[in-house]
């Protein structure tokens, strides 16, 4: 094809503004079958994907030109053809792409020309260019007179721009005229991101949808869509900090762009102290110290520091030493031994007074007050933040003796034995022992004296507990009796052979065994209470091998051809049976509609009708009938019914049953508060039941969730929405990223993609918190990240207002990590029959209390919180536990003891 064609280059001619123009022009409107062509030179493409050709023309009216036939036209077209290269001097007309025929919405007459008037005309047209490295235009001239003014050909780009601290290049336009092109900014210089920076190249040239952005690093502030280095003087510690601080109190900075401020000479910062705290010092020494003797003890009181340095966490710690003065005149001082007491402590005090108890008699200490705060360590300070005193105890009474040992036991006599005190405190003069019968409760005892640490008492009646104190005497007098020993005397008239033997000893004996019985009845049942399901998880795969006859879902994408799955599962209807009413909503294919089905030899029925909408693939069409196909495998009252599909005429649609109230969530958030829990129990009853179902066919949902739920005008509930599974098999990564329901699923499902029955279980038990909650949303506003970390950290959902106390410990044990431990199916819906049997273990909820009759009831009624029956105990006091065993004696000393609930048995050991 030539380049040109009967278009002619015009002389100068003025246009509209009196600025002179060169047009092309062709006029050939007296000739029929006209057909010329102009074409531009190779334009390069540049990176864009979408070019647009502005022509400015003239063009004159057909009704002002003399004798013209019906051969004049008011338009031309304009053309293009792609190419990689510059060497293509002719081109078949055939290989241009027509763009437009374009027509003028100003055209002049011969009179407008002698007047000198040119209206000119400005016409834009978008070309897709991708496929090669440039293209050529042409325009067409079928019978005008036109003069080509101007073409102008570009192409649009989104500038390059900063938003919130990142870069974005210049971008050019998408391909299509509603595309938009994802661009990753880049954080400016001295910034680091914040949540990854990214906006949309829109068709027109403008910036869209900015996500994310980029925050200035510590010791930088944003000006002006830049980071600066903070002044001197000024600090930014965190990047998430609004902007630069001024230093705080004591401190400064010497350069820009500081990170915290360095404390002046004198004051400190402690580790933990944030950098917008002033700078500190650390405290003067403690004031007024003063002590007071009494004996062996000392109690030391202080006055606070003067100075604190400007905090508020001053402590105080005791230093305690016993200094002797050697022969040579040296003084010797050195750590008091352990066996010191400090009340309340020795280190990190809040208070300025101490009791330090347990000192030698007749010794010299020096103790030493240190005040601290959080910069004393970073000071280095020491001696200036003490103050010590140096005094003498006085002389004391002995401490107690902490051992007696009984031997030669007879019916009328003992001997006792111990040792000296720990501390003595002096020479010990004489011992003094007090002995009584037991059950006399020292309301009448003896007094025996001796200056050794042995006695022999004699005169004790036989077979009797006495109780036995020692206490040792010193220049300082008496000391306090030490604590109370029992022994008995002996039926038998010879002594016991060995060191003695009493009936403390034989009753502590008996009473370890009785303990040790309870230890493993405790044991026992409570770890019955607590054992999990995986007996009853065993026993109902056992029933299900034993059962041949139970049918097995057969998953449709494994026929090669899909109309086979949808004839083998669904029944085609006639179309003409169908009457639809109304659209009720949209589905992912297409509307979904009600209307009436009239089936011959039946009753007309209500039906739902979804329908496939126009322009679909293959793969939207077998995604579609699908659904069917795995719909039409299930025949139970729970899970929604298929009543068959349109294939043979379009547009296709699939057929079920009419769900008057809708989905679930949405019909529970309209009553809010209307059905009592009953009603509530009822509805999760027939979700379990479905489930159940779809689990012995081995059909795993994978979505199970409120929304998918449907309920009909009776208020049965029934499982629906059977695609995700269709999704997850289909294109696995992009349902992992884009369609996991991550509220309502396991954690194995949402890491390592494990779907099995158990973690529909775990969406059941997420479904019945939104049953109880009336259609709250889980884990509220929380993003998916917040939810899957709080799971992985062991959060669960908590019960919702008014939630019997079973219901919730029910959604617990469906939430258990492991799989192996969660109920199945059957188990839950057997715990859901006996809760609606029995309605009074639903009374109680997670804010009652248990009254004093459930407590103190005997047995009591039977408060089953599990779902497996055989584990499900009678809560028993521990009253009728200990009758029940035989150890009834033994109730008062437990209870003494603190032990009053078979579960607080559990706390104790053999010693």
């Amino acid at each position: 094809m030539n380049r040109c064609s009967q278009w002619t280059p015009s002389q100068f001619i003025m246009d509209e503004k009196n600025v002179p123009i060169r047009t092309y022009q062709v006029c050939n409107v007296l000739e029929p079958n006209q057909n010329n062509w102009l074409r531009t030179d190779w334009i390069p493409r540049s990176g864009a994907q979408r070019v647009y050709v502005e022509v400015k023309f003239t063009l004159r009216d057909c009704n002002s030109l003399p004798g013209v036939t019906g051969t004049c036209k008011e338009t031309f077209n304009l053309y293009y053809h792609e190419s990689n290269e510059d060497r293509e001097s002719y081109i078949k007309e055939s290989s241009f792409i027509k763009v437009d025929t374009v027509a003028a919405d100003e055209s002049f007459t011969q009179v407008d020309v002698g007047d000198r008037i040119m209206k000119l005309n400005t016409e834009v047209r978008d070309v897709k260019v991708t496929t090669r490295k440039g293209f050529y235009l042409a325009f067409q001239d079928v019978g005008a007179c036109i003069a080509l003014v101007s073409v102008r050909v570009f192409y649009k780009t989104c500038p390059l721009t900063i938003r919130n601290l990142a870069t974005f290049p210049d971008t050019v336009t998408g391909a299509d005229t509603s595309s938009l092109v994802e661009v990753r900014g880049s954080c400016v210089n001295q910034s680091e991101e914040r949540e990854e920076p990214k906006m949309y190249c829109g068709a027109d040239g403008e910036w869209l949808v900015p996500i994310g952005g980029c925050l200035c690093n510590p010791g930088y502030q944003e000006k002006s869509g830049t980071c600066k280095a903070c002044s001197v003087g000024f600090y930014k510690a965190k990047s998430s900090d609004p902007g630069c601080s001024k230093c705080p109190p004591h401190s400064h900075s010497v350069r820009d762009g500081a990170t915290v401020c360095d404390c002046h000479s004198g004051f400190f910062r402690a580790d933990s102290d944030p950098p917008s705290m002033a700078c500190t010092q650390p405290p003067s020494a403690p004031q007024q110290l003063i002590s007071v003797v009494n004996e062996t003890s000392v109690v030391l009181e202080w006055a606070p520091p003067r100075r604190l340095g400007g905090r508020s966490d001053t402590s105080y710690s005791l230093e305690c030493l016993i200094c002797q003065t050697g022969s040579s005149g040296s003084h010797l001082c050195l750590p008091c031994g352990s066996d010191v007491l400090f009340s309340p402590g020795q280190t990190g005090l809040k208070t300025t007074r101490v009791v330090v108890s347990e000192l030698r008699a007749h010794t010299h200490y020096t103790f030493i007050v240190h005040a601290h705060n959080g910069v004393s360590q970073a000071s280095g300070a020491g001696a200036a933040q003490s103050v010590s005193v140096t005094l003498t105890t006085n002389q004391a009474a002995p401490s107690p003796v902490s051992f007696i040992q009984a031997t030669d036991v007879t019916r009328h006599s003992l001997s006792l034995a111990w040792q000296q005190p720990d501390r003595p405190n002096g020479v010990i003069l004489e011992y003094e022992v007090k002995f009584y019968e037991k059950d006399q409760r020292e309301r009448s005892y003896r007094i025996m004296r001796t200056f050794s640490r042995s006695v022999d008492v004699t005169g004790l009646n036989p077979l009797t507990v006495y109780v036995f104190h020692v206490r040792a005497r010193t220049a300082a007098g008496y000391g306090e009796f030490s604590a109370p020993f029992e022994f008995s005397t002996n039926s038998d008239p010879f002594p016991l052979i060995g060191e003695g033997v009493n009936s403390a000893f034989l009753l502590l004996s008996i009473s370890g065994v009785g303990i040790l019985l309870l230890i493993s009845a405790a044991v026992f049942i409570i770890s019955r209470r607590r054992s999990k399901y995986s007996k009853t998880k065993q026993d109902s795969e056992e029933e299900k091998h034993l059962n041949p006859g139970v049918k097995i879902y057969v998953d449709p994408f494994t026929y090669e051809d899909p109309d086979q799955a949808i004839h083998e599962f669904a029944k085609e209807i006639d179309v003409s049976s169908i009457h639809i009413e109304r659209v009720i909503g949209m589905g992912e294919f297409g509307e979904v509609c009600s209307g009436r089905l009239r089936v011959q030899g039946k009753r007309e029925i209500y039906v739902a009708i979804k329908s496939l909408k126009a322009g679909y693939s293959d793969k939207q069409r077998r995604d579609f009938l699908s659904e069917a196909s795995i719909m039409g495998q299930f025949d139970h009252p729970n899970i929604i019914r298929l009543e068959g599909v349109v294939t043979r005429c379009k547009p296709l649609m699939i057929i079920t049953e009419y769900m008057e109230n809708g989905s679930l969530d949405a019909f529970l958030r309209k009553h809010d508060g209307q059905f009592t829990v009953i009603q509530l129990v009822g509805m999760l009853r027939g979700i379990a039941s479905g489930m159940k179902y779809l689990s012995d066919m081995s059909y795993v949902h994978r979505d199970l969730a409120a929304r998918n739920i449907l309920v009909n005008s009776n208020l049965v509930c029934k499982v629906s929405d059977f695609g995700l599974s269709r999704v997850l098999e289909d294109d696995p990564e992009a349902a992992y990223t884009t369609r996991i329901p991550i509220r309502w699923t396991a954690p194995e499902a949402i890491a390592y993609r494990k779907f099995t029955t158990a973690s529909d279980v775990w969406s059941y038990g997420i479904v019945m918190w939104e049953v109880v909650s009336y259609g709250e949303r889980p884990y509220w506003d929380m993003n998916n990240q917040d939810v899957i970390k709080a799971m992985e950290e062991g959060y669960r959902l908590p019960a919702p207002m008014d939630c019997p106390v079973v219901l919730h410990q029910l959604m617990l044990d469906c939430w258990e990590r492991e799989r192996a431990e969660r109920p199945t199916f059957s188990q839950i819906l057997n715990m859901l029959d006996k809760l609606i049997r029995n309605p009074g273990t639903l009374r109680r909820t997670g804010g009652d209390r248990p009254t004093a009759t459930m407590l103190e009831s005997g047995v009591g009624s039977e408060v089953c919180v599990s779902v497996v029956p055989q584990v499900c105990m009678p809560e028993w006091s521990m009253c009728v536990w200990l009758q029940s065993i035989g150890l009834e004696r033994y109730r008062d000393t437990l209870a003494a003891a603190g032990y009053t609930s078979l579960d607080s048995l559990l706390a104790l050991t053999h010693q």
